[in-house]
């Protein structure tokens, strides 16, 4: 089964049904809709919940909607975005980046 990884603030905010929306770049595990995935706590690694993908929209970071954020954090700005995701990706995010948009039901 594939695995998504969250901080644990964000796990709180899935168990909660506040977020049911993620973004991944660079995705190495293919995911798509249909996909029944494991989620896990990134700082223990502990199971927290098993989810299944139910939509899938890919994009580029510079062409993020409002609507896109809906059940997913906000950001002040788009320097703001791409200063957030270049804390787990590196200097290599830009607006150019592909995003996966992953919305996601919990079972």
């Amino acid at each position: 089964m594939k695995k998504i990884k969250f901080r644990e603030f964000l796990a709180k905010e899935i168990l909660a049904g506040r977020k049911t929306s993620t973004w991944r770049l660079f995705d190495d595990k293919d995911l798509d809709a249909g996909d029944r995935v494991e989620f896990l706590v990134w700082e223990t690694g502990e199971k927290f919940a098993d989810a299944e993908i139910i939509k899938m929209e890919e994009k580029r970071l510079g062409e993020v909607e409002e609507k896109d954020f809906e059940k997913h954090e906000k950001y002040e700005s788009p320097e703001k975005m791409l200063e957030e995701y270049r804390k787990y990706y590196g200097d290599v995010v830009t607006l150019d980046t592909l995003v996966k948009i992953l919305d996601f039901k919990l079972l």
